[in-house]
């Protein structure tokens, strides 16, 4: 998410983001004529270890899912799927994008 959209806290993180997604576009047309296909997964807040701070209380994941349509975090197999599709014959044809999985926050 961070790479779609601003914040005034951890700029320089999503500004790393954007760059992701802009790499794996550049990526797809660099390589997509060997038939290497470059995508991203952009995922949301995601109750790993990484971002334990948000959410390893219940107030904390209370603050953190409010934002979200669906009104709970993601859980690592809410991103599996995608990585499944575009490892799949499914996702053959599909090179030089961004899948947000994020639970509506985006949206």
């Amino acid at each position: 998410m961070g790479g779609l959209r601003g914040n005034d806290i951890i700029g320089a993180y999503n500004i790393s983001k954007a760059a992701d997604m802009q790499l794996a576009r550049n990526l797809a047309h660099e390589l997509g004529p060997s038939n290497i296909r470059v995508n991203c997964i952009a995922p949301g807040l995601v109750k790993t270890d990484f971002a334990r701070a948000l959410w390893d209380t219940p107030e904390a994941e209370r603050r953190s899912s409010a934002g979200t349509p669906l009104r709970r975090l993601g859980e690592p197999d809410d991103i599996a799927g995608a990585a499944v599709f575009l490892a799949a014959k499914s996702g053959a044809w599909m090179t030089g994008q961004t899948i947000v999985v994020d639970g509506g926050s985006t949206c």
